[in-house]
């Protein structure tokens, strides 16, 4: 079992050669739906500049998919973010976002986007500290009511952080 005080992580980049991996790691997180596997390789392999893997070793703990939005190319929407439960509560989430913004490629970001459960408090309040050091506000709206789900599936609550205005050099540091 990985000692997560004295865990040695990687953050970078990903690959198709990690979509395997990811779904794994999403698999074993719970609370995420399980896509296929193919989208986690496509996801490493296409969006691999909006998208972050956390590695010790060769065990993946943390991935975080994200995608600019076609109708707006200045919003980042958040699609997952995956952390492996044994690292829960030491700030897996917040480094993924945070490399993520920091790349170079992604300093004209001015939105961040995410869809989240009305019961998943964790990650409400992950963006919500997001918002709090790009010095934005954070506004929760319904984005997917209940009835636009074919089975049972709690509505998901929008959280829009921005404008982001930092210049480049005030970006979230990479840990």
């Amino acid at each position: 079992m990985i000692d997560k005080n004295e865990a040695q992580l990687s953050c970078r980049k990903p690959d198709a050669s990690d979509g395997q991996s990811v779904w794994k790691l999403v698999k074993r997180s719970g609370g995420l739906d399980v896509n296929s596997a193919y989208s986690y390789i496509m996801l490493c392999d296409m969006f691999r500049d909006t998208c972050c893997v956390v590695k010790e070793d060769e065990r993946t703990l943390g991935f975080v998919s994200a995608f600019r939005k076609p109708s707006e190319p200045q919003t980042l929407f958040v699609w997952q973010i995956a952390v492996d439960p044994i690292l829960r509560g030491n700030g897996i989430g917040s480094k993924l976002l945070n490399e993520l913004l920091s790349r170079e490629e992604n300093q004209d970001i001015r939105y961040v986007e995410a869809t989240v459960g009305p019961d998943n408090i964790a990650s409400r309040q992950l963006f919500i500290r997001l918002a709090k050091t790009l010095g934005a506000e954070c506004g929760i709206s319904e984005q997917y009511g209940t009835d636009l789900f074919p089975e049972s599936h709690e509505a998901e609550l929008l959280l829009r952080i921005g404008p982001i205005q930092l210049p480049a050099g005030r970006r979230p540091r990479r840990d």
